[in-house]
Order: C-alpha cells, then sequence, then structure tokens
C-alpha cells in the first residue's frame, strides 16, 4: 500500500517536548523500527528495544534513504550525525509512542473492525479460527490474525508470530479493512500484551480460553504470566468479554473486570464455573470422524456437530460460541455456523490412509495440551490398540517444563518417540534428555533426533488399528536447527510417507 502522511500528522508538537523544535514540513510514506526494512522515503523510528537500539542500526537505515529519523533520547547515545536531506526529529519516549504513530499512519484501521481479541494458554489459534470462519458463515466479512498467518478467507498470509510487532499489526489492520473486513479475531499472546504490541488498537471483545503453564522462561512465574493475560481485559475500548469460567484464572479475571463490560461468562458442564456460567457445554456424543456438543444458555439449548476430536476441542467450541454470541447473534445460529467450520490446519488434524494408522499432527507443545490431545487420541480408539506419541521440546526456550512433557507423554501414551523440535542453539540431543527426566520407564521410549526418521519409525511400529499422535509444530512448515531454518512439515512428511510417495 502506498501512503503519503504529513510528518506532523504522526509527531506532534507535544510529543517534542521542546518549545523550540520545530517539524519539517515533509510527507513520509511508510514507517518502521526495523533498520532493514526501511523504505525510501519513509521514516525510520529508532528506539531502545530489547536487543539494544535502533541507533545501532543507523548505517543499514540510512542506505534505504528514508525521509527522516526520529530517535529516542537514551544515556549512552549521543544526537546521530544525519545527511542533510535527512530529516532528524529527537522524539522522547518514542518507544512509547510508537502504536500512536502506526495508529496515525494507517488511518486508525481498528476504529472500522469490530475486534475480538483471544488470549489464554491453549486453544487461541482454533478458537479464533473457529470464530473467524463462523461469522463468515453468518454474512459478517470476518478476517483472522495470529499463529497460523492473517487474512479474511482460508488463505492466509504467513505471520512469524502470534502477535506480530505493533508496527505490524496496524499495518495489518490496515489492510484486512481495504479487503473489506468487516470484523476481526485475532489471537494475543502473552508477549504480545506484555510487550505492547496492540496499543492502540481497539479491541471491542476480549476473549480467554484457560491459563497453563507456557513461557516461564520469559514471564518468570505463573502469576506474572497471568498478569501479562490480564492486560487484555484492562484496555479502554472494551465492551464486552468472553470469558471460560471453567478455569480457575477465568474465575479470578471474571471476577476482577466483569464490572466494568458486558460480561459473557462460559464453562463446560461439570467445571467449578458451570453453575453460574451464561453458556455451559457438554460434549454428548462421540461419532465417527467428530463428536456432538450441546449448548445451553438461560434461553434453551442447541447441539453443535463437528468433526473436530476431543473434549479439548469442545471447550474451544465453546468459546467460540461465547465470541459469536457476543458478536449479536443466537445460540442457535452460532452452534449451525460451527458446526459448519472445519478444524485449523495442524491442530488435531487427521490423516487417513487406508491400511495405515489413523495419523493425528497437533500443535501441543505444553504439559497440559499434550495430555488433552493424547487423551481425545484415545477416545478413538479401542483399550487394546497402541497409542504412540512423536514430539520434542524447542530450543531456547522454557527448560522447566521439559519433564513435565515427558510426564505426560509417558502417562496417556503406550510408547513415545522422542525427537527435535526446532532445537535452535541447543544440543537435540541435550534437549531429549532433559525431556526424559520425566519419564520413569526407559522401555517406553525411544529417540530418534531426526524428526523426519522419527515420524517414520513411529508409524511403522503402530498397526492399522492404533494411532500416532505427532505434537509440537502443528501446521509449522518449517524447522530451525542452529541458524538454519529448513523445510518441514509434520502433515506432509507423514501423509507421503504412508502413501508410499517417500521411501
Amino acid at each position: 500500500m502506498t501512503r503519503a502522511v504529513k510528518l506532523s500528522a504522526l509527531i506532534s508538537s507535544e510529543m517534542l517536548q521542546n518549545e523550540a523544535a520545530q517539524l519539517p514540513d515533509i510527507s513520509v510514506n511508510d514507517i518502521t523500527s526495523h533498520s532493514g526494512r526501511v523504505a525510501a522515503g519513509g521514516l525510520f523510528l529508532a528506539i531502545q528495544g530489547y536487543g539494544g537500539h535502533g541507533l545501532d542500526h543507523l548505517t543499514e537505515a540510512l542506505d534505504a534513504r528514508p525521509a527522516a529519523v526520529a530517535w529516542e533520547p537514551t544515556e549512552g547515545y549521543s544526537e546521530p550525525d544525519l545527511p542533510a536531506e535527512i530529516a532528524g526529529i529527537c522524539v522522547p519516549d518514542l518507544g512509547n509512542q510508537v502504536a500512536g504513530i502506526a495508529d496515525r499512519f494507517f488511518s486508525t484501521p481498528s476504529a472500522s473492525l469490530r475486534i475480538t481479541g483471544i488470549t489464554g494458554t491453549n486453544g487461541k489459534t482454533t478458537t479464533a479460527w473457529l470464530a473467524s470462519r463462523a461469522l463468515n458463515v453468518l454474512g459478517t466479512r470476518t478476517g483472522y490474525m495470529g499463529t497460523l498467518g492473517y487474512g479474511v478467507s482460508a488463505h492466509l498470509k504467513s505471520s512469524a508470530l502470534t502477535t506480530p510487532g505493533v508496527i505490524a499489526v496496524h499495518r495489518r489492520l490496515r489492510e484486512l479493512a481495504d479487503d473489506g473486513a468487516e470484523a476481526l479475531v485475532m489471537e494475543v499472546s502473552s508477549h504480545g500484551l506484555d510487550q505492547g504490541r496492540i496499543d492502540a488498537v481497539r479491541v471491542d471483545t476480549a476473549a480467554f480460553t484457560n491459563l497453563s503453564r507456557d513461557h516461564l522462561d520469559y514471564h518468570g512465574d505463573i502469576e506474572s504470566y497471568a498478569a501479562a493475560k490480564a492486560k487484555l481485559f484492562a484496555i479502554d475500548s472494551l465492551g464486552s468479554a468472553v470469558i471460560n469460567t471453567g478455569d480457575e484464572y477465568g474465575r479470578r479475571f471474571a471476577s476482577m473486570f466483569g464490572a466494568e463490560m458486558n460480561l459473557l461468562t462460559v464453562a463446560m458442564d461439570g467445571t467449578p464455573g458451570a453453575t453460574d456460567a451464561d453458556i455451559v457445554a457438554a460434549r454428548t456424543a462421540e461419532v465417527h470422524g467428530g463428536m456432538v456438543v450441546t449448548l445451553r444458555d438461560r434461553s434453551g439449548t442447541a447441539e453443535l456437530h463437528s468433526e473436530m476430536l476431543g473434549a479439548f476441542n469442545a471447550e474451544n467450541l465453546l468459546v467460540a460460541t461465547g465470541i459469536v454470541v457476543a458478536n449479536g447473534y443466537s445460540l442457535e445460529e452460532a452452534a449451525t455456523a460451527l458446526g459448519q467450520c472445519t478444524p485449523p490446519p495442524g491442530r488435531m488434524q487427521c490423516i487417513r490412509v487406508p491400511h495405515k494408522p489413523l495419523v493425528i499432527v497437533d500443535f501441543a507443545h505444553t504439559p497440559d495440551a499434550l495430555t488433552k490431545a493424547l487423551q481425545a487420541a484415545r477416545d478413538h480408539i479401542s483399550d487394546e490398540a497402541p497409542l504412540i506419541v512423536v514430539f520434542g521440546c524447542g530450543g531456547d526456550r522454557d527448560q522447566g517444563k521439559r519433564a513435565e512433557m515427558g510426564r505426560a507423554a509417558a502417562a496417556s501414551a503406550d510408547f513415545v518417540v522422542l525427537t527435535s523440535d526446532n532445537p535452535r542453539s541447543e544440543d537435540p540431543a541435550a534437549i531429549i534428555d532433559d525431556i526424559r527426566a520425566g519419564i520413569a520407564d526407559a522401555g517406553q521410549v525411544r529417540v530418534e533426533t531426526d524428526r523426519r526418521l522419527a515420524i517414520r519409525k513411529a508409524i511403522d511400529a503402530t498397526d492399522p488399528s492404533g494411532i500416532v499422535l505427532i505434537a509440537g509444530k502443528g501446521s509449522e512448515d518449517y524447522q530451525i536447527i542452529g541458524e538454519r531454518t529448513e523445510a518441514f512439515s509434520d502433515v506432509a512428511v507423514a501423509s507421503q510417507y504412508m502413501r508410499g510417495l517417500q521411501s
């Protein structure tokens, strides 16, 4: 998109905190805080970030010939020496002003969208996908933004982060609005909330799925992690919230924020929050290739027939129902629309080949998610049939959960194949040793660091009555080893091998 915006429309004289300072009368055609993405004629925002100051990379930025450089005064950094044709502006506290600058540059895109933000440990992607798809079925042109990418249709543009940087968020909101979106359902990660990546986004509805251990390498402890999640419910623009009060932290959030907005509580039948919840769901039947979920609100009941598997997906469908209802539709309309939605790629995605075991690919990468995925798989096979899980843990990430992942796998699967999952800078064998520490029975485990071979060996070791769950990567199409990013897809490897397309 080509834009031309006056610098004075982005940076006010009040932001300069200097009565003598004058803004040059120029326009810029793009904004970025990344020195490698500066556009000729654009505005480079040199801020103090987590990895250093933007001025550290000024030479690279100037090579692109921006129209202007706005820089944040920071101890240890002097005013940059800029070519005469490039304007320089000192903006105190610039890092906290970037969201507003982005909002203004892209003409306040969130104001034209009815935005639902979803946070929680597990289920964000599935819930956001389902809710956005259901709203489209019901006639509201709705975008999705999250782990799978972003866009209005099912053909999404890729995204490296669940919640991208704040400028990228506003840029994508502008794209979605220009594409005719009326609404948006977006995943909001704890990192994104803590780092202000959705600042200046006018979120109308906040939704919460659940909370369990994850990202403690970043947040330090579970309470700090929960506090980051809670920031979504403190956004000024919020008018409503959908909270799963079947979860302990959901009940806490409902108590903290419920009086400040229109609160819609949802809970699975039998959980502590079900007694008072506005919408209650029960998984009433397991059918071939799916399940039936009965939904109940204060006006009646509705049956939701879904091809998805597992109790945790019943919970995801429940939260998605709440989001659709919060967007103005009835319980019956929500159930009918969600029943027409296919699962998102890489989320309990089934690969069926005659005379081969059922293979399920799922993103489960926390102990809780892995347990639930294995339980869902177990529900669909006989007691005698084998259940094998293939997984690893990411390198340079929360080491404390690795043994817990091992315990979860050993408790719910008959056999465990440990392998690599984006080892990054760590030794894959060392990561696997951390996981094995949680598995008491050494005979229950096989190690194969090559993920492709691990998948093949698991399939070969399972008879057609059994299930192989490949966990951790879901729809990811890459593997990060050291500093290399290689093409790799669990779905492609498994399906091609079972169909005889790979040796």
